[in-house]
């Protein structure tokens, strides 16, 4: 399954239509309504006793959120109601307060560090997660993860747990690796985000024929991140932080390597200024650049702090949302939520995020629907959201190979589980990176075009396309652009310093 585009995510609007044919519409929905519950019934009657309850528990989350799809009425944002950012709003993270070390032990003891592991590698090329994909020394995102809260709690000797939402694609593979950690300083926990059907776009029915996922994974899809709050409740492992006096969990991907425990944002939860009531919820932002047009940005509506991503946008204000001066921030998808007010909005039911519809082709030229909601949605749900301004630093998303080179770079050196920038480097900005896809796009292509990495201490811009290799002690600088025409190929000998160059298909060498 080819990872979906951007264009094919949007989230569902109607048109305005005759009411002669808007009831028919009503009959038909509430006609789908009926027969998907129907189908679920079913589903769930091929499924062993022992397992029913928890997955009828899933599929009343997708019942609510099918019932919802049906049942909206136009776009979810109305764009002249958006509000420009209030004071205050968003905290710029140089002005937080570092906690004193007396105080980090017991903050950390009421903190749990959730890392979103339910991604498979296969647009990297990889098998299995996305997690054990090795990104620097042999190590992998889970090894690094890891790492990271294990030296936290050596430090602070405290114990922050590390929770794992794991999918049903990641889960197995995923249990597997994490018994090499058993010595290890460290509570690991996880759970599964739900397992949900994938509908038919035509008949808007479940396209499964059992209820065994295993029998026919194609049937079936993890909902997005969005689904964390229902499953974390659903685990039991939120009910059981809270009676462990824990009050707040960090979310991120484990894919972001520079997502890591921030004390001083702990800090501003737990031990806020007096003027400042309680913030269930902190999504940290960072500034946006023409790299990160299409990334979810904060706005104010109807008086509360949202995630506004841009597939919410209407298509005739699009240039709008990409507009850096208009919209200055975009979301990490780091965010620190707090456990009560999880419990408080799940049992409520006031869980309403946007839903994302993902069209999907399968192999056998089936046409499926999935909804799917974001993590980050749920901040217009929760009390006193606000969003922190942090450095770029936060965010180091390993997503493609062009990331890949730069996380396994002299860029940055690992410290217990954390990638730091080389005070070499002159600005805090990381290079902007494209290889092209066709030679570089899966991970064992890319590291067999590159003999060792090279320095990229003074690079600002790269762009290599078509059938170019890399030699040892390779040095690139300022802007380097190397395209190799079809047929071509261009080896980068031992050794070479490329420093604002142009290297075409014929190897000439001009100045840029």
């Amino acid at each position: 399954m080819s990872d979906t585009r951007e264009a094919d995510k949007k989230i569902r609007s109607h048109q305005r239509t005759p009411s002669g044919s808007r009831d028919f519409k009503e009959a038909t929905k509430r006609d789908a309504l009926a027969r998907v519950a129907v189908e679920l019934e079913r589903l769930v009657s091929t499924i062993p006793e022992n397992r029913r309850p928890l997955v009828e528990k899933e599929f009343a989350g997708f019942k609510n959120l099918f019932s919802r799809f049906l049942a909206e009425q136009g776009p979810s944002v109305t764009w002249e109601k958006i509000e420009k950012l209030p004071e205050g709003a968003v905290i710029d993270y140089n002005t937080l307060e570092t906690p004193t070390t007396d105080n980090v032990h017991h903050m950390l003891d009421k903190l749990v560090v959730v890392k979103l592991n339910g991604g498979l590698g296969t647009s990297m090329g990889c098998k299995g997660p996305k997690s054990v994909i090795q990104v620097r020394n042999e190590l992998t995102f889970l090894d690094l993860t890891v790492q990271q809260i294990e030296h936290l709690n050596k430090t602070y000797k405290c114990n922050v747990p590390l929770v794992l939402m794991n999918s049903f694609n990641t889960d197995d593979d995923t249990q597997k690796v994490i018994r090499k950690y058993r010595g290890l300083k460290l509570e690991i926990h996880t759970f599964n985000q739900s397992c949900h059907p994938r509908i038919n776009r035509e008949s808007l029915l479940p396209i499964a024929k059992t209820g065994d996922v295993h029998s026919d994974i194609e049937a079936w899809y993890p909902p997005g991140h969005g689904d964390f709050y229902e499953s974390f409740y659903n685990s039991g492992l939120l009910q059981k932080f809270i009676k462990e006096g824990r009050t707040y969990c960090f979310i991120s991907n484990i894919d972001n390597l520079g997502a890591t425990v921030d004390l001083n944002i702990l800090n501003l939860l737990l031990n806020p200024e007096p003027q400042r009531s309680t913030s269930e919820f902190v999504m940290e932002v960072t500034d946006k650049t023409r790299a990160d047009v299409k990334g979810g940005t904060l706005i104010q509506y109807e008086d509360k702090l949202r995630l506004l991503e841009i597939a919410q946008v209407p298509k005739e204000h699009v240039d709008d949302f990409k507009s850096v001066s208009q919209f200055k921030f975009f979301n990490t998808n780091n965010l620190w939520a707090k456990l009560d007010a999880i419990q408080r909005v799940v049992e409520q039911g006031s869980l309403n995020m946007e839903i994302i519809v993902n069209n999907k082709h399968l192999g056998d030229g089936l046409n499926v629907i999935q909804l799917e909601t974001a993590v980050g949605a749920a901040m217009k749900c929760f009390e006193g959201g606000i969003g922190v301004n942090v450095p770029r630093s936060r965010f180091l998303p390993v997503k493609k190979t062009s990331d890949l080179l730069l996380v396994m770079s002299n860029l940055y050196s690992l410290s217990h589980g954390s990638l730091v920038m080389s005070p070499q480097r002159m600005f805090p900005s990381t290079p902007l990176v494209k290889l092209g896809d066709n030679h570089f796009a899966k991970v064992k292509e890319f590291l067999n075009r590159f003999a060792a990495i090279p320095d990229l201490i003074e690079l600002d811009h790269l762009t290599v396309s078509g059938d170019v290799t890399f030699g040892r002690g390779v040095s690139l600088k300022g802007t380097v652009i190397i395209i190799a025409n079809h047929g071509d190929r261009i080896d980068i000998p031992s050794g070479a310093l490329l420093e604002n160059k142009i290297v075409s298909g014929n190897l000439r060498i001009l100045d840029h």
